[in-house]
């Protein structure tokens, strides 16, 4: 009888000592970043009911990291990224070529579900045509060093390639003169297809995370579209790319694209992508 006694408990404590392992957080085991990035449409329509939705919908995807891009701050409208990272509980970080103390200002901008260090921004060039990057070092929990990201608005004219292609440049210059994580994100509203030529070097690097999820569809705006069609032609320009080496695509979706009561919550639709760091880099975390 002892000696059974003892051999059970011998069991249970093995038992639970696979327990105890299996429950542990492995430095091995993937983690997941989530990204949002949406283009608010600035302050057209009914802003405060199409700001009701696009609450709504972040409260749900719970994104680690948001791009936005139009936003804007004006005499009897506070700054939009502001506005939504208080009522979401998100560090907003906002850049404009407008000056700090003008009553309009213009830009885009990050938010933030950790705190992450202060924002750096870059007026890309050619400097007249008043676009901007955003770069946040995203925090993330221990153990983990976090992710460089950044957020942008490029030229919107169709035939514009050769200015996109400058911005791009301008960019990628930023981006080797401020990351310092290892974990690259970079997303935004580009105002062309992510195959397009002046897209180029940023592809080099990059991947597009749409394509990586749904390489049948990405490539037909009808299927795939970023803009939203009550409004303007079907397009995918809204693009969020990604480290290759660093992340692998877990899921990438078109979000915020359904009205309600006749609102949409933008021109633009959203797009939600979840990035799982590949574990072969874990132990560099």
């Amino acid at each position: 009888m002892f000696a059974r006694r003892m051999f059970l408990l011998a069991l249970a404590a093995t038992a639970l000592a696979g327990c105890a392992l299996s429950s542990k957080p492995s430095h091995a085991a993937p983690r997941e970043v989530r990204v949002l990035t949406l283009n608010l449409w600035h302050d057209k329509g009914d802003w405060p009911r199409r700001r009701a939705l696009i609450v709504e919908e972040i409260q749900r995807l719970r994104p680690d990291l948001i791009a936005l891009q139009e936003v804007l701050q004006r005499p009897g409208l506070r700054n939009q990224a502001e506005d939504l990272g208080e009522a979401l509980r998100y560090q907003a970080n906002f850049v404009s070529v407008d000056p700090p103390d003008a009553p309009r200002r213009y830009g885009n901008a990050i938010l933030l579900v950790r705190a992450g260090k202060q924002t750096q921004e870059r007026k890309l060039e050619p400097l007249n045509d008043y676009r901007t990057a955003a770069h946040a070092l995203a925090l993330a929990d221990a153990g983990f060093a976090g992710v460089d990201f950044y957020a942008t608005h490029l030229h919107n004219e169709r035939d514009g390639g050769a200015v996109r292609r400058r911005q791009i440049d301008s960019l990628l210059d930023f981006v080797d003169a401020t990351a310092s994580s290892g974990y690259t994100v970079v997303a935004g509203d580009f105002n062309t297809e992510a195959d397009a030529p002046e897209l180029a070097a940023l592809r080099a690097r990059y991947a597009d995370a749409f394509a990586s999820a749904h390489p049948q569809s990405a490539a037909d705006p009808q299927r795939a579209s970023t803009l939203n069609p009550a409004y303007l032609p079907a397009q995918r320009i809204d693009h969020v790319f990604y480290d290759p080496k660093r992340f692998a695509v877990a899921e990438a979706r078109i979000v915020l694209n359904q009205s309600r009561d006749g609102v949409w919550p933008s021109d633009h639709f959203g797009l939600f992508v979840r990035l799982r760091v590949l574990a072969g880099d874990a132990s560099q975390r």
